[in-house]
C-alpha cells in the first residue's frame, strides 16, 4: 500500500476530507519552499502538491504560469525540487507529497532515473498533465516498481468510457478538474461537480479529490460535502503573490486561508 493510498484510507476511517494544498517548488525563491510546506502542513493540510516548474505550463493559469516564471528565475530545476522533498522529509516523514508538472523535465531525466531519485527523497506520487494513459505505460511502470502513485486528471468533458480507462491506469486517487478551462479561471457550479463526481464514483473505487475553482472556505466546504479531498492552489499563490515584497509574510498569510478552510471542511 503506498503512503497516499493508506493516508487516505486512515482519513476516511475518521471521516475527514483530505486537503491538499498545492504551490510551485521555487516560489518566491527555493529558500521558502520548505518553510511553507511545513507551514501548509501545521495550518491543516493533509497532503500536498508540489508543482514542477515548467517553461509552459499549457493547462495553467495566468497565476500560476507566473509562479513558475518566478521559479524559473531562480533556476529552479526538477532535481531542485527533488532536492526540497527531501528536506521536508527530514522533519515530515508523514505527509504525502505529490508531484505535479509537464512530462519533459521527467523524461529529460529518464523514467528511471526520475522514479528512482524521487522516491528516494521520499516523493509519493506524480501528475503529469500533458501524458495521456495510452502513452504512460512506461513511466506508469517505473513509478510503480518505486510505489510511486501515477496521478491523473478527469475532466467535465470525460466520458464514462475515458473515465475508467484512465482510473485503470491510475492509482492513489484521481483529480477531478472540476472546471473547464485553466486553472483559477473559473466559478464553481456545485450541482454539474457533485452530478461528475457521482458518475466517477459510480466507475472507480479511487478516491477522488476535486480542484481547480476553490478560493475560500465556503467552496472548500462545499467541494468537501461531495469529495474525498479538496484540491487548492491558485487562491495560495496568489496570496504569495500578493507578498512578494514582504516575504516575511507569506507562510503565515497562506496557513491563515488554509486553516480557514481546514476548519470549514471540519464543521461539515
Amino acid at each position: 500500500m503506498s503512503r497516499i493510498e493508506g493516508h487516505l484510507k486512515a482519513l476516511a476511517a475518521r471521516n475527514r476530507v483530505a486537503l491538499v494544498p498545492f504551490v510551485t517548488a521555487g516560489d518566491p525563491n527555493p529558500d521558502m519552499t520548505v518553510p511553507l510546506m511545513h507551514g501548509m502542513v501545521a495550518a491543516g493540510a493533509d497532503m500536498i502538491e508540489l508543482g514542477v516548474p515548467f517553461s509552459d505550463p499549457m493547462a495553467d493559469g495566468p497565476v500560476i504560469q507566473r509562479a513558475s516564471e518566478r521559479a524559473l528565475q531562480h533556476h529552479t530545476s526538477l532535481r531542485d525540487v527533488l532536492g526540497m522533498v527531501g528536506r521536508f522529509r527530514e522533519k515530515d516523514p508523514v505527509t504525502p507529497v505529490i508531484l505535479m508538472g509537464y512530462l519533459n523535465p521527467v523524461e529529460a531525466m529518464g523514467y528511471e532515473r526520475f522514479s528512482r531519485e524521487a522516491a528516494e527523497a521520499g516523493v509519493d506520487g506524480l501528475l503529469t498533465v500533458d501524458l495521456p494513459p495510452e502513452e504512460a505505460d512506461d513511466l506508469v511502470g517505473a513509478l510503480k516498481q518505486r510505489a510511486l502513485d501515477p496521478i491523473f486528471l478527469l475532466a467535465p468533458t470525460s466520458t464514462g468510457k475515458r473515465i475508467e480507462r484512465i482510473c485503470e491506469t491510475a492509482s492513489g486517487y484521481v483529480y477531478y478538474v472540476s472546471v473547464k478551462g485553466i486553472t483559477g479561471s473559473a466559478n464553481l457550479a456545485i450541482g454539474e461537480v457533485t452530478r461528475k463526481v457521482e458518475a466517477i464514483r459510480a466507475l472507480t473505487g479511487l478516491p477522488v479529490g476535486v480542484g481547480f475553482g476553490i478560493k475560500d472556505p465556503q467552496s472548500a466546504q462545499a467541494i468537501a460535502r461531495i469529495s474525498d479531498a479538496v484540491i487548492v492552489g491558485s487562491a495560495l499563490i496568489r496570496r504569495i503573490e500578493e507578498r512578494l515584497e514582504t516575504p516575511e509574510t507569506i507562510v503565515p498569510a497562506v496557513a491563515e486561508l488554509l486553516a480557514g478552510m481546514r476548519s470549514a471542511m471540519d464543521s461539515i
